[in-house]
């Protein structure tokens, strides 16, 4: 009867170590190390043409405006901005799109804009992966296009990109603040 009694009290003992070893991943609270959210979320906005297939994808990191004066102090006139925050904004196509006149090959370019009072100055970089704007070289850019910009009726907290059809192919919109441009992607084959 001992030999029972001390064989539950060893497996019992077993499983409560090993109950708590399992919840106690940071060594204090029993919760796993996740991060904080990011002040500028990530976010993805995706264009399908009618058949439904996957046509363009953009990924931007949403900042906020939190009562900033945006464009022409947090976002200067007349310079490259990484077009969000944090990592540079990635465009990835999934067919070949017209761009201006610039016909640009299915791929991921990263998406850069240079913002001024009345247009911007819209470029695709086949430089990818980099943080910012620090690493952007003009001789890497495959196509530049300037669009104007136009007021928004309603003030835009956070970053906004989304695509809307066009009866050419697609528009993608950016929008923050008072403002936003819409840049115009083509169908080479309309």
């Amino acid at each position: 009867m001992k030999n029972i009694m001390l064989m539950a009290a060893i497996i019992l003992g077993c499983l409560g170590t090993s109950e708590i070893k399992a919840q106690d991943n940071d060594g204090k609270t029993g919760n796993p190390n996740f991060s904080k959210m990011d002040v500028s979320p990530m976010d993805v906005a995706l264009f399908r043409n009618q058949e439904e297939e996957a046509v363009a994808r953009v990924l931007y990191s949403r900042p906020q405006r939190r009562d900033r004066e945006v464009f022409g102090k947090l976002v200067p006139f007349g310079e490259v901005w990484r077009t969000g925050a944090n990592e540079a904004t990635e465009l990835t196509l999934y067919k070949d799109m017209m761009v201006g006149n610039e016909t640009i090959k299915a791929g991921t370019y990263t998406l850069y804009t240079i913002p001024e009072e009345n247009e911007w100055t819209v470029i695709l970089n086949k430089s990818t992966n980099v943080w910012g704007a620090y690493d952007y070289h003009v001789e890497q850019d495959m196509a530049r296009i300037k669009v104007p910009v136009r007021r928004a009726q309603t003030s835009i907290e956070s970053l906004s990109m989304a695509f809307e059809p066009s009866e050419e192919g697609a528009k993608l919109l950016i929008g923050w603040d008072d403002r936003y441009v819409e840049v115009p992607f083509k169908d080479p084959g309309m």
